[in-house]
Parts: C-alpha cells; structure tokens; sequence
C-alpha cells in the first residue's frame, strides 16, 4: 500500500474491497508471483480519462520490470551460491568445500564473508523470497528453493519466529492448493558449517507438514518429529519389514496400546478390557512374530518407531 499526497488514506483491510465502493482499480500487467501482484487504484473515476489511467499504469509496469529484472538477477546469483554448496555435497563422500569458491559466491551475491549463516530450504522460491523480505535488516540470498541468511556475529534477528508469523499469510495468497513449507537448518559458524546447515534445512523441510509448515531443525525434540524427516518410502519399508509379520489386527492394536501404556500388563488388561494372561499371550505372539524382546529397551524402540510409520 502506497498512496500519492492527495490520495486519502486506505487502510490496508479495506484495500481488498475498494472497488466495490466504486472507483477504478487496473492491475499493473507485469510478471508476478502471488505475493506481489501490483495494482493501480484511483478512489474517482471521472479523475482522470481512462487513456491517461492507462497511460499511468503502463509507466508503472515499465518501473515494475526494472525492479523484476533486479531481483531476477538477484536469485541468479543466490542459484549460483546454492550451486557451489551443492556441490560440496556431491558424491558419496562430500569433499571439503572450496573456500574460495564459496567466498566468491557469498560476494557475488551480496554476502558478507565471515560471521554466521543459517540455511533455509522451501517448496516454494517465491514465498521464501517473500517471507525475508519481512525480516527487517536481514541480509540473504535467494536461488530457486534455498536460502542463506547472514546472522553475522551476533545477530539478533529471529528468523524462524519471524517466518512462522508470516508464513500463514503467504498460504492465503498462494491458495488453498499451495504447498508452502519450510525448513531452517542451524545457525552455522563459518563457511564450513553452510553445508550442514544446508543438509539441515532440507531435512527439516521433509519434517514440515500442514500442521508445522515452518520446522526448524533446532526444534526436533521428539522421536515423531525427527522420523518425520525420513521420507515416506523409506518409512513404509521399515514398518512393513518390522511389523508386517502382525498384520493389522488385534496384535498390532495391542503391541500400540501395551507400549503406550509403558509396557503395563495390568494397565494394558484394563485399557483393552481383556484379562493380564490374554494380553501375556498376545505380546508373546508378538516377540515371536518381530523377533524382538519387549524386555529390552532398544527392541521396544524399533517397534515403536515401526508404528508410528504407519
């Protein structure tokens, strides 16, 4: 929202519905995305001939493409930056990085070199760009998916707080077909520690779903969040090969129900409304079945894990 001196002012909820309280509203006709889309509103139609309006308009959309050619060059540059990051990650084996490279890459797309970095991974280019565009005074690089903030020494900007404040704002302007989520790796020390933040983020952003679109790795505290991160094919095999002998009846049911119960014969009996030896029965059958022992800790954690990839 921006206005010119004599305009009178138009709060920003009411700007959506200015046209139907009359006026002239033309949309600005230049590459966008859903979060930028520029829009000319005059509050009086008989202000001005509609050729002048046109006339304006057109000015507006040549100012706008000096500004789309920028920030296109802009993600050019953050591409080629991710591209030499990428590329310390590839192989079986990641080779050191190429400090030189990285450093020119870090200046050629307007970073600081030295101080600290935190990485951040998105289905969307568009609406990462977006949302930094919200953290004021932040320092960053956008390529297509990926990008590198500079936090310098002691920065004191909360990437991640601000980001989860904006992110359901650009959800409503992507539509409700978006798939916008977002991954925030680790602040990292150095230029060595970009591409574990990089590794980081992106699996952080496997972990984000419908209900934590915005999930940084720094918050991964439980087992549920951390093996959400694993993608779903590999979940599926582990828990077919683990469980698949149970099947998806009453042992499955009951091995889920002993183990939330902390392994209580007695709590499980009353949860289930069975008799102590019925369920003894099952969780042998159940030990038979997975060939793991529910007495020892590190067997009760597979299959736990197993059921919760389901």
């Amino acid at each position: 929202m921006a206005r010119t001196p004599s305009a009178p002012e138009l709060p920003a909820g009411q700007a959506s519905a200015a046209s139907a309280r009359g006026g002239v509203r033309l949309r600005i006709e230049t590459e966008s995305s859903p979060y930028d889309a520029w829009q000319l509103y005059v509050p009086d139609p008989d202000a001005a001939p509609p050729r002048v309006l046109h006339e304006i308009a057109e000015v507006l959309a040549q100012s706008r493409g000096g500004q789309t050619r920028r920030l296109a060059a802009e993600r050019l540059a953050g591409q080629e930056l991710i591209g030499v990051l990428e590329g310390t990650l590839a192989g079986p084996t990641p080779a050191p990085a190429d400090t030189g490279a990285l450093e020119e890459a870090l200046a050629g797309a307007g970073l600081p070199v030295g101080g600290a970095y935190r990485v951040m991974a998105s289905t969307s280019g568009d609406a990462l760009a977006e949302g930094l565009r919200h953290l004021e005074g932040a320092v960053y690089a956008v390529g297509r998916s990926v990008a590198v903030l500079h936090e310098g020494p002691a920065s004191e900007i909360d990437a991640a707080g601000a980001l989860r404040a904006v992110w359901p704002l650009l959800q409503q302007c992507g539509g409700p077909q978006a798939d916008l989520r977002l991954g925030i790796g680790a602040r990292a020390e150095g230029l060595e520690g970009l591409r574990a933040s990089l590794t980081q983020a992106r699996f952080a952003l496997t972990s984000a779903d419908g209900t934590v679109p915005v999930r940084g790795v720094e918050h991964l505290d439980t087992l549920g969040e951390l093996m959400a991160g694993i993608p779903p094919e590999v979940r599926s095999v582990y828990g077919a090969r683990t469980l698949g002998a149970l099947g998806d009846g009453m042992l499955r049911d009951t091995l889920e129900v002993f183990l939330a119960n902390n392994c209580s014969w007695a709590r499980t009996a009353e949860a289930l409304h069975l008799h102590v030896n019925t369920v003894h029965y099952r969780i042998e059958r159940v030990e038979v079945l997975t060939g793991r022992d529910l007495s020892r800790l590190d067997h009760k954690l597979d299959l736990y894990a197993a059921l919760r990839c389901r």
